[in-house]
């Protein structure tokens, strides 16, 4: 059985926590994640750059201990807390989620004052892992992935990507609800790059208005992705470049994304924020 936590945060509406646009900055402290991987050498340096990234205009630094690029292997929940603890110490006070699908990593990220559980296999992989965000009262993120990291570029297939995506995390909303984690705490995250082929990505951001009819704020990691590499016309580049990533995230706002998962705060900060002026027609909220 998992541990009680302490309520992290006092209700409020998600818009007021994470109001439209939000950026959140990555921290991946693994070896092998697909564009920053191996590139903090101490938990210190880790902990420097998410500062930087939440000097910068993040909300929220995302720290993941388990790599979830693609064909990646999975490694032990105390391998991943090994990894994380240290940064975690170190950003006392800040403002954090965790990027886990472990209930045991949750409750100690949780308890060193993370604010949002960012869990890729949207409460599938750990049973516990539902009580936990409820009891702690703790935001969560339910991400859509056909298979898992080492399967899931292996020929993905769908009828309607979008449909079949937001009918999956329609069906994982209510099983969150019905664990008792109140849906006002929920957004859903349509999973671009995980088990989708470069034109369902495109077409899961064409068509993100879908996502967006379910009702909760809608967060997108395009950040990078190998399908903005595609675009550019390299075939074989294992990630994009920042300014497509800069340009995916204002496409994607523009259809009503929330969230924005990315490596280079500032420029994602800067661009989202002359989109939402043009939409309000005005230079301030």
């Amino acid at each position: 059985m998992h541990a009680p936590i302490v309520t992290v945060r006092q209700m409020t509406t998600f818009s007021d926590r994470w109001p439209r646009p939000s950026v959140l900055g990555i921290v991946n402290v693994t070896p092998d994640s697909f564009s920053d991987g191996g590139s903090y050498a101490s938990a210190a340096e880790a902990a420097g750059a998410a500062r930087r990234m939440l000097a910068d205009g993040a909300v929220l630094v995302d720290v993941g201990g388990e790599s979830t690029r693609p064909g990646a292997e999975p490694v032990s929940a105390d391998e991943e807390l090994r990894r994380i603890v240290p940064v975690l110490e170190l950003l006392a006070g800040s403002p954090v989620s965790i990027d886990t699908s472990r209930a045991d990593v949750a409750v100690r990220a949780l308890a060193l004052g993370a604010v949002l559980v960012n869990d890729v296999t949207a409460l599938r992989r750990d049973a516990d892992l539902a009580g936990v965000v409820a009891d702690a009262g703790a935001d969560l993120c339910l991400m859509h992935m056909q298979g898992d990291p080492r399967t899931m570029q292996a020929e993905p297939r769908y009828d309607d990507v979008v449909g079949e995506v937001a009918s999956f995390l329609e069906e994982r909303l209510a099983f969150a609800v019905a664990a008792g984690i109140d849906e006002e705490r929920v957004c859903l995250d349509p999973g671009i790059g995980f088990g989708k082929t470069p034109d369902q990505n495109l077409e899961l951001v064409r068509r993100l208005d879908r996502i967006v009819e379910l009702g909760r704020p809608v967060l997108v990691g395009l950040s990078r992705k190998s399908t903005l590499a595609r675009v550019l016309g390299e075939q074989q580049a294992p990630a994009g470049t920042d300014a497509a990533s800069v340009g995916a995230a204002v496409a994607a706002f523009d259809r009503g994304a929330t969230l924005f998962r990315v490596h280079d705060v500032r420029p994602h900060v800067e661009a989202l924020a002359a989109a939402a002026a043009v939409e309000r027609g005005s230079v301030r909220a």
